[in-house]
């Protein structure tokens, strides 16, 4: 029987996003990414092992903390192949979910910034599409491979939100 880890639904939900983009960066037991996000240990114990179980975490290390053991975990961006959509309402969870995040971080963002903000619905060349799908997910890959712990010198905090699909004419 599938369970809800297997779709998409494991990604809907405003921290878990907060957490994979964090542990992008860095590698954090529960405890460090509960202080850093401002969130109950035992909150984010819960969402990192739904997400663990998922397989879009892994375990990055094992630290003795307090004369205990604590796993310290991390995103691979490229696991999220992993999580396949059950159906169109997945992606629609999805989507509202990033939505949500978005208007949370754009609540942050630097005025004073240059940005780039780009909405379209078109019809385009499948070759076309093809090379902007390849575009964005080598930029994308870019942008996880160039994330660090928060709050590094010489670092700047940003966004990306990006979603890409193809869609059925009506």
């Amino acid at each position: 029987m599938e369970t809800e880890l297997e779709g998409l639904r494991v990604l809907a939900h405003p921290l878990r996003l907060r957490i994979l983009s964090l542990l992008t960066g860095a590698a954090m037991s529960a405890a460090e990414a509960a202080r850093e996000l401002g969130e109950s240990q035992a909150n984010i114990s819960y969402h990192m092992r739904r997400l663990h179980d998922a397989g879009l975490l892994e375990v990055a290390e094992e630290v003795e903390i307090r004369g205990g053991r604590a796993k310290r975990f991390r995103h691979n961006h490229d696991s999220g192949g992993k999580v396949r959509a059950r159906g169109r309402e997945d992606h629609v969870l999805l989507a509202a979910t990033m939505g949500a995040e978005l208007r949370r971080r754009a609540g942050s963002r630097a005025l004073d910034a240059k940005g780039l903000t780009t909405d379209a619905e078109v019809w385009v060349d499948p070759e076309v599409w093809q090379r902007v799908r390849e575009a964005v997910a080598e930029l994308a890959g870019q942008l996880h491979d160039a994330a660090r712990p928060p709050r590094t010198e010489g670092t700047v905090h940003v966004n990306a939100t990006i979603a890409l699909f193809q869609m059925e004419d009506e």
